[in-house]
């Protein structure tokens, strides 16, 4: 009863609707130059952070006076140790490492706050379109509400409320974003629930909950991991603010943004403190947007056979 429309599927040789296996989906993001170096990055990225102890040179909080403030491809003290490729900060620990298991932090924050953030989000979404009246009036003012709320000083109030630390900035970063899927969703749920197979659903006997889960829900798949693909970015870059004010992880865990704080007052002697995860997060927020572009026009159906071209030639 699903509808099985334009973004899932194609058309078979019969004129039945067939579908479009992931692995052509996948070799069309590969066919565009940017897109598969935004692929191949976040692997990385991911591949590290999952073997952190097996991928870092050396123990990311272990410390090391005698090699405090060293620039990037400085030797190690020890013969035969990894040297420091990335330098190291003022307590001598290893940058390379650090930013490895900063991956980690930021990456599992960016993620879990965008799952928790999406899932109440999409399900509000859900009943303010399907149910309308008072319900979605509530919650859409509560939407306007948080909307017209500044983000920062909203975040503050509950990490003071709270206490810093890295479950606090999971909630805080899932609370402040619900919205936008929220606004989402329910946009989506107003244009599908009087089309024709929500009113089967309906004369078929479906309660609201199978119409709104099973029926709802699978069609507004793609647009929302679009938009959750985009928000993590954004959460990594919220996750690596709040950590600089000193409202986020706290010493001597390693995050991006705990780096760049520790390493702001260092930028004319030791410029690298700061810049290296700087850039980690800048190159990671861009592969993150530049994935949620194509997949969004991959998914497009004025789009999507250019793509899936390309990716068979």
């Amino acid at each position: 009863m699903n509808n099985t429309g334009s973004q899932d599927f194609g058309e078979s040789v019969e004129g039945r609707p067939s579908k479009i296996s992931w692995l052509r989906y996948l070799r069309g993001l590969f066919s565009d130059t940017t897109t598969a170096f935004a692929i191949i990055f976040l692997m990385l990225i991911f591949i590290s952070t999952v073997a952190a102890e097996v991928v870092a040179p050396y123990d990311p909080i272990k410390t090391n006076l005698r090699m405090r403030n060293m620039p990037p491809l400085t030797p190690a003290v020890e013969d035969g140790s990894f040297p420091h490729v990335l330098g190291t900060d003022p307590l001598g620990r290893d940058i390379l490492s650090r930013l490895i298991y900063g991956a980690r932090v930021s990456l599992l924050v960016g993620l879990s706050s965008a799952l928790v953030s999406g899932t109440l989000g999409t399900i509000l979404g859900l009943l303010a379109g399907y149910y309308r009246g008072i319900v979605d009036d509530l919650i859409m003012r509560l939407v306007d509400f948080q909307m017209g709320f500044p983000f920062l000083l909203l975040a503050l109030l509950v990490l003071l409320a709270l206490g810093p630390g890295f479950w606090s900035v999971i909630f805080v970063l899932a609370i402040v974003r619900w919205m936008v899927y929220a606004r989402q969703a329910r946009g989506m749920t107003l244009a599908y629930r009087e089309t024709p197979f929500i009113d089967a659903a309906r004369v078929l006997g479906c309660s609201d909950a199978r119409i709104i889960f099973r029926h709802l829900l699978p069609n507004m798949a793609s647009p929302l991991l679009i938009l959750g693909t985009l928000e993590v970015a954004g959460l990594i870059l919220g996750e690596a603010a709040l950590s600089f004010l000193g409202f986020g992880l706290q010493p001597p865990s390693a995050s991006w943004g705990l780096m760049i704080s520790g390493g702001r007052q260092y930028l004319s002697s030791a410029w690298w403190l700061a810049t290296i995860p700087g850039f980690a997060i800048f190159f990671t927020a861009l592969s993150l947007n530049m994935l949620a572009s194509s997949l969004r026009s991959i998914t497009d159906p004025l789009h999507r056979e250019r793509w899936l071209m390309k990716g068979s030639d």
